[in-house]
């Protein structure tokens, strides 16, 4: 069983990426989405959007990261995703799920499973594109308002040359709600002849077996389960049922803490911190404790002093 870290736009960050990957179990991380629009894109963009590049796409602990390209123009896609290896990317993952209204209206990702014929010809341009021995993947939803054209829109995927498929057992339209469908995951997976990786309300070990189950897949992605609790994928595959203790959730979070006020400055760093503490709280009370002291703070000194209190008890 491979386990991969979901794109998470404005959530999983290079930071959070970091940490989650070192609680072990995961095979890829997939990174944010870069936008394309028509042209080929500098390298900074990439460089900043994906910081594992710079270490030959791997993240601090070795684990493979790929980068995520979102568009819907085949020729700029194609130039994108052969920037994107030359740089160190491990493979190149194209985002036909993405929900965003804003995204959508921008013709780019799940609005496109109305149009299986654009999914073919980016995936085509993009395969081709790529130098060989490096892998195209996709990731895509059920569909945009319903599932009609789930069948059509895997059959695209694949027919243009894709090596894994991952699919999140939702419309766009069903959006993050429960349930996840993993049921019509397992019809197009009887179709399909490439890997296909399950996504979607995976929250546990139990949700896991489950999906792998109903979806007859042998492979998952991770999404808001592996934020709320990071060491799941490692749990997972031990078939284990654990939760950590919040003393080493806290850990993990003063780690954080300490990289966003390094790098991102106190104008955003402490929303950063608030965003994470309001995932866990479904996990650990302490969390929404947490949260709650220093929901109203953005001053670095008085939050970082309230998380070494926590830290003391």
């Amino acid at each position: 069983m491979k386990i991969y870290l979901a794109p998470m736009e404005g959530l999983a960050d290079f930071y959070l990426r970091k940490l989650i990957a070192k609680t072990g179990g995961y095979d890829l991380v997939i990174t944010e989405f870069i936008r394309v629009v028509d042209q080929l894109l500098p390298a900074h963009v990439f460089y900043r959007n994906a910081p594992e590049l710079r270490n030959k796409g791997r993240t601090a602990d070795d684990t493979p990261v790929r980068l995520q390209l979102l568009g819907s123009q085949p020729d700029a896609l194609a130039l994108n995703a052969k920037r994107a290896i030359e740089l160190g990317s491990q493979g190149v993952d194209l985002n036909f799920g993405c929900p965003s209204k804003t995204v959508n209206k921008s013709k780019g990702g799940a609005v496109l499973l109305n149009e299986p014929e654009t999914l073919y010809r980016v995936v085509k341009a993009v395969k081709d594109a790529v130098p060989a021995g490096h892998i195209t993947s996709a990731k895509m939803r059920l569909g945009f308002n319903d599932s009609n054209l789930m069948h059509e829109c895997a059959d695209a995927i694949v027919q243009a040359g894709a090596d894994e498929l991952t699919i999140h057992a939702r419309t766009k339209a069903q959006g993050y709600v429960p349930p996840a469908y993993w049921h019509l995951v397992g019809e197009l997976r009887d179709r399909i002849p490439i890997p296909v990786i399950i996504n979607g309300e995976i929250w546990n070990n139990q949700d896991a077996r489950r999906a792998l189950t109903e979806g007859g897949c042998d492979h998952l992605m991770l999404g808001r389960g592996a934020i709320r609790q990071p060491w799941l994928a490692r749990h997972i595959k031990a078939n284990s049922d654990q939760i950590e203790s919040w003393s080493m959730m806290l850990d993990l979070v003063r780690e954080f803490w300490a990289m966003v006020q390094a790098e991102m400055g106190e104008k955003y760093c402490s929303g950063r911190l608030k965003q994470w503490l309001h995932y866990l709280k479904e996990i650990y009370p302490e969390a929404l404790v947490l949260f709650m002291d220093i929901r109203r703070l953005t001053d670095i000194t008085q939050i970082t002093a309230r998380i070494e209190q926590e830290l003391c008890k």
